[in-house]
C-alpha cells in the first residue's frame, strides 16, 4: 500500500510526557494514568493517550487533543488518579508539546 493511501488526519495537538517510576509502583502508576486519561477524555474531549515503557526504564505517554486551546481549558482530572501517579513517579522528565503535521497511525486490520 502506498503512503498516500494511508489515512492522514493532519492537524491537532499532542503532548509527550516522560517519567521514571519507583520500582514496585508500576501497577499503581498505570492505574492512576488510566484514570486521569479517561477523566480528561470524558470531561474535556481529549482523544486519549498511549502509555509505553522503554527498555531503559523510562515511561512515556503521548496524549492527543483536537487543539492546544482544548487542552489548556481542561482542568477536570481524577484527583485519586493524580495522587496515585504522584506517589509512583520517581522523576518527571521534560514535557514536549507538539503540533501534529501528519498522522499515519492506524489500528490493525482485523485478521492481521
Amino acid at each position: 500500500m502506498a503512503a498516500t493511501e494511508l489515512p492522514q488526519n493532519e492537524g491537532g495537538y499532542a503532548v509527550v510526557y516522560r517519567w521514571r517510576i519507583r520500582p514496585g509502583y508500576e501497577d499503581m502508576f498505570v492505574e492512576g494514568w488510566s484514570r486521569v486519561t479517561l477523566a480528561m477524555h470524558q470531561a474535556c474531549g481529549s482523544y486519549g493517550s498511549r502509555l509505553h515503557r522503554s527498555a531503559d526504564g523510562v515511561w512515556m505517554a503521548y496524549a492527543r487533543w483536537p487543539d492546544k486551546e482544548t487542552r489548556d481549558r481542561c482542568s477536570h482530572e481524577d484527583d485519586e488518579g493524580e495522587a496515585m501517579m504522584s506517589v509512583a513517579v520517581e522523576e518527571s522528565l521534560p514535557t514536549m508539546h507538539l503540533e501534529i503535521t501528519a498522522d499515519l497511525l492506524a489500528e490493525p486490520r482485523s485478521g492481521s
